[in-house]
């Protein structure tokens, strides 16, 4: 008996969401103010914000399915998805590697990759436990979703973190952000290949061309099939990897936090160069090679 789905998310347009406000407030919903959203509202246990960025609906509470079935899929959307993701994408279904990365952007903090094995069966358990691109979830809710993960039988993983002393030396000898990606995937998919030699195909985001990823794969990868397509989060495989890499980078962040006595940010913003003026001043300038890619631009405000 598959799971009740208590949490949805779905990409709207702007027309989409003046028609879901105007059938919420049509049934009465209470609306409320939330940071980032263009509304938000709950009625019956059941919450629905829609936020600026996409714009995006997220639903959630024990009524999720009955609304997006009822409600959303039909007067909204136009199409029913909801139950019928095998027969819409029936590749999400078949045994596969999904690879993600986690740190990319950030300029505090390691560079994670993770891949994952998922078949049929894997990938429909993943969906009934709310498995999605770790972009539409919260940090807190990656830690509850990792922990799944890794409890699941069956569920071949790996993690690859690369701390930022190891990040800089690696960038300064490949001195090129895709092609230390494409070495970082494809040691992943190596070591997957390890543990799952029976599987034939791997698919991750777009990062590079295909064949910067290739070239980097050892013997094991060549027989294996890689698929690099923009939004593939959108894929089960690649939303767990996704998952696992953002749970490794974020419990590094923590740690460092806990170390230092501050807030270590994510991201990349004015907070990010407060902690570093704070950071320099307090262990001098050689901190940056043990907290930091320094190849970003923030690094040159001290080197």
């Amino acid at each position: 008996m598959a799971k009740p789905i208590n949490s949805y998310t779905h990409p709207l347009n702007l027309d989409q969401v003046n028609e879901l406000r105007e059938i919420l407030e049509h049934e009465n919903f209470e609306f409320k103010t939330k940071e980032y959203t263009i509304f938000s509202a709950n009625k019956d246990h059941l919450n629905i914000s829609v936020y600026q960025k996409g714009p995006k609906v997220l639903i959630q509470g024990k009524k999720t399915e009955e609304f997006v079935r009822f409600t959303l899929e039909p007067r909204i959307l136009g199409e029913a998805k909801l139950g019928y993701e095998e027969e819409l994408n029936p590749e999400m279904f078949e045994p596969h590697f999904g690879i993600d990365e986690s740190g990319k952007g950030d300029f505090f903090g390691p560079l994670v990759i993770a891949g994952a094995y998922t078949d049929k069966n894997l990938t429909r358990s993943l969906l009934d436990e709310g498995i999605a691109d770790s972009k539409k979830i919260t940090d807190t809710k990656i830690k509850k979703l990792s922990k799944i993960i890794h409890d699941s039988p069956g569920i071949e993983h790996e993690i690859i973190i690369i701390g930022p002393k190891k990040y800089n030396e690696l960038y300064s000898k490949i001195g090129n952000l895709n092609k230390l990606l494409a070495w970082g995937h494809a040691t992943c998919i190596e070591r997957l290949c390890e543990k799952r030699p029976d599987c034939n195909r791997a698919l991750s985001d777009q990062f590079a061309r295909s064949s910067v990823l290739t070239s980097s794969l050892g013997e094991r990868g060549k027989n294996i099939k890689i698929q690099q397509r923009t939004k593939a989060e959108s894929d089960i495989a690649v939303a767990t990897a996704s998952i696992l890499a953002r749970d490794a980078f974020v419990t590094w962040i923590d740690k460092a936090t806990e170390q230092f006595g501050f807030t270590i940010p994510k991201g990349a913003s004015n907070k990010v160069k407060e902690t570093g003026e704070k950071l320099v001043a307090q262990h001098g300038t050689q901190i940056l090679q043990e907290v930091s890619k320094i190849h970003f631009k923030t690094a040159q405000n001290w080197l």
